[in-house]
């Protein structure tokens, strides 16, 4: 069976990012793993601990059993690399197992900053959901255009088939969401960000102040 692996800082998590791992259960008939990341060397520190990033992946999870969530990037001491965390799944589950790692578009395109991310490929598939109708492939990094050239397939038996080396575009509407934009919402108490992620996450975020949630204009404060 194939193993969808769906890591991110998810900080907070949206409904982009529910949308994106819904559709990748949908079309492989398989559950996605949700793996918050600890402290992502390549990018800036997250704005939310990493426990209160790992519960709001909790409570979003909550009752879809397409949906699970794994700590183990937390429970790991040092960077939280992608290429780290794709080694120790392949000796939890076997070389030959068919694993895919689950990413947006944007994230796909930066590749060739992560830590050894030639050796993604000879780990896993890749599983690429686009922005809307934009193809994926277009305007890649010429680095990333000759490294995965001869990889693309349309079909999900393909991925299954094979332990890892394949790419997939994940085709899905296009959900304006970001974390970036929700916590820039909440920090200009603008409440349209409560629109922008699940009731429960927006009630986690209230709860325990994350991101300033709770202050000035909403008036709401929790521990």
């Amino acid at each position: 069976m194939l193993r969808l692996w769906y890591g991110g800082t998810f900080d907070p998590v949206h409904c982009g990012h529910l949308a994106i791992a819904r559709a990748a259960a949908d079309a492989f008939g398989v559950p996605v793993t949700l793996a918050p990341a600890a402290d992502p060397p390549h990018r800036a520190v997250p704005g939310a601990s990493a426990h209160h990033r790992a519960r709001m992946l909790d409570v979003a999870a909550a009752g879809d059993r397409r949906l699970r969530v794994d700590r183990r990037e937390l429970e790991r001491s040092g960077p939280s690399w992608t290429i780290d965390t794709l080694r120790e799944l392949r000796v939890l589950h076997g070389g030959d197992a068919p694993l895919a790692l689950l990413l947006g578009a944007d994230s796909f395109r930066s590749l060739p900053q992560w830590h050894q991310w030639r050796e993604i490929l000879s780990l896993a598939h890749l599983v690429v959901a686009s922005r809307g109708d934009e193809p994926v492939d277009r305007g890649l990094p010429p680095e990333l255009a000759a490294a995965t050239e001869g990889r693309w397939c349309d079909s999900p038996a393909a991925l299954a088939a094979g332990a890892g080396g394949r790419i997939l575009p994940l085709r899905q509407p296009l959900h304006p969401q970001s974390a970036s934009a929700v916590r820039a919402a909440i920090a200009a108490g603008d409440p349209g960000w409560q629109g922008m992620v699940p009731p429960a996450v927006a009630g986690y975020i209230l709860r325990h102040g994350l991101y300033g949630a709770g202050q000035g204009a909403h008036g709401v404060t929790g521990t």
